[in-house]
């Protein structure tokens, strides 16, 4: 059933666990995450990022979103996700997303603020909830090794006034993730995420949760964040069951990739604690 991620998160900030955002770019990954849901009797946030773009259109998203969504037997969230053109994320909106984030994490305080309030009361109209983020999940290029993150931590005080100036519904923040490949295993300050979770109502995400250590995201999703992205292991997992199965059609290929797919998302509902 397609849903917004309103009462998930109400559940998931009450209960301790976090829910997948997985990021599709073609049917076969979103239905990949679909089929794993339905068997695992788990919630879903089914990603299209604007980065995506390239690969498919909006348009097209939005109708395999909603159309595997609508048919699934657990709630599903069509999500865009790190939308930064104002004109993309309501496209989005008008195109039947139910939730949508706008992220001007790298623009000036004020400036985010104001980019984020105008979305959120677009988006509110049309019964869509919004993402922000503040502070800045960041990484060398995509899909590249980095041993080390330009993120800037999220400041508890300015995560307050943010949230109560845009009444965004969920917040993205930075403690020490970053989107891409990792060369080791990166260090999640928790003590920042604990004072986050204590000073802010509004349920928290985690952006680039791939490659980020079992044991840290298993221990965010049960200190405070209600939702973790993924998108780098599914393509990790992916390439790596094809280079040591070697398949010798394209068919076997795309089989081999899509159980990968399938087998890292259900490890990721256990570390989430998934309810």
């Amino acid at each position: 059933m397609l849903v917004t991620s309103k009462e998930l998160f109400t559940k998931a900030q009450q209960e301790g666990f976090a829910i997948p955002a997985a990021n599709f770019f073609d049917l076969d990954s979103a239905r990949s995450y679909v089929s794993v849901a339905e068997r695992m009797n788990k919630p879903l946030i089914l990603a299209f990022a604007q980065a995506h773009m390239d690969m498919m259109s909006l348009e097209e998203a939005a109708l395999i979103g909603h159309y595997l969504a609508e048919k699934a037997k657990v709630p599903v969230v069509l999500h865009l996700d790190h939308g930064q053109d104002e004109k993309v994320i309501k496209q989005a909106i008008d195109l039947g997303f139910t939730s949508v984030m706008i992220d001007a994490s790298l623009d000036p305080f004020a400036e985010n603020v104001r980019r984020s309030k105008a979305i959120a009361e677009y988006a509110h109209a049309r019964g869509v909830v919004v993402e922000a983020e503040i502070g800045f999940v960041g990484s060398g290029v995509n899909y590249e090794n980095h041993d080390h993150s330009d993120s800037i931590y999220t400041e508890v005080a300015d995560a307050v006034s943010f949230v109560e100036q845009t009444q965004v519904d969920s917040l993205a923040v930075s403690i020490g993730t970053a989107h891409g490949f990792y060369k080791g295993v990166p260090k999640i300050s928790f003590e920042r995420l604990a004072e986050l979770q204590q000073a802010v109502a509004t349920p928290l995400v985690l952006h680039g949760g791939s490659s980020s250590g079992d044991d840290n995201l298993h221990r965010c999703a049960t200190e405070g964040i209600s939702k973790i992205n993924i998108f780098t292991d599914f393509i990790t997992a992916a390439m790596k069951a094809i280079e040591q199965e070697k398949p010798e059609d394209y068919f076997q290929l795309k089989i081999m990739a899509n159980r990968a797919v399938e087998e890292t998302l259900a490890h990721y509902y256990t570390i989430f604690a998934t309810k």
